[in-house]
């Protein structure tokens, strides 16, 4: 897992600026523990994702997506649709706010093809990547440690697969969301982002919780 990228800078040719995801201070400050030999709960950060806030009607997005992205709005609140390789994700955020979550280098080119396909309807599509970021969370310990960071009820029984919600982790919003058996995923803002991160380790400490460094989700 690579807490950094190197982006080109438009202001000198052939220069690069070394970008660091919301949670490589975290790392070096708290370092990256090894999961425990079970493995029952394991971090892990999908840095560098592009976050796009859609807002506006349902049915000219739905369509706006199905036919640029290939998958559509979800149908019910507090749930979100993810596409087949698990890449691209479209959440319910309030009635007429959606988040879309997709590879970093798909961003610009993805929102510049909704927009030329919405023409002149009224939308907003606002690009939020780098103010957020997207914690994994996995293994078999993974709702017991949420069940000691939310009020929201985490059993895996009442928070299926498919859900995602707003709601308060510690002292601080996040959106959480499972978006498969294998998984949970929080997203928080930059600024508290490490805030998070070491409650984790602490809330997952006596289930041997550790960092992984590699995703299989990365870009």
């Amino acid at each position: 897992m690579s807490n950094s990228v190197h982006v080109y800078d438009a202001r000198a040719d052939h220069a690069t600026v070394t970008a660091e995801s919301p949670l490589a201070y975290s790392f070096q400050r708290s370092g990256m523990p090894a999961p425990g030999e079970e493995g029952r709960a394991v971090i892990g950060e999908r840095a560098f994702l592009g976050h796009l806030i859609l807002r506006g009607g349902a049915i000219v997005l739905d369509e706006a997506l199905r036919e640029v992205l290939g998958i559509g709005l979800p149908g019910r609140p507090n749930s979100l649709t993810v596409d087949a390789d698990g890449q691209r994700s479209v959440q319910w955020l309030s009635p007429d706010e959606w988040l879309l979550i997709v590879p970093g280098d798909e961003t610009f080119g993805l929102e510049t093809r909704l927009r030329a396909h919405l023409g002149g309807a009224h939308v907003a599509i606002v690009d939020v990547s780098a103010g957020q970021t997207l914690i994994e969370l996995s293994g078999e310990a993974a709702h017991e440690v949420l069940m000691k960071s939310t009020v929201y009820d985490v059993d895996p029984h009442a928070f299926t697969v498919g859900k995602g919600v707003t709601t308060l982790f510690a002292k601080t919003n996040v959106i959480l969301r499972r978006p498969d058996e294998a998984r949970w995923e929080i997203i928080v803002r930059r600024s508290f982002a490490d805030y998070v991160y070491r409650w984790l380790l602490d809330a997952g400490e006596e289930y041997g919780i550790g960092v992984t460094r590699e995703s299989h989700h990365e870009a």
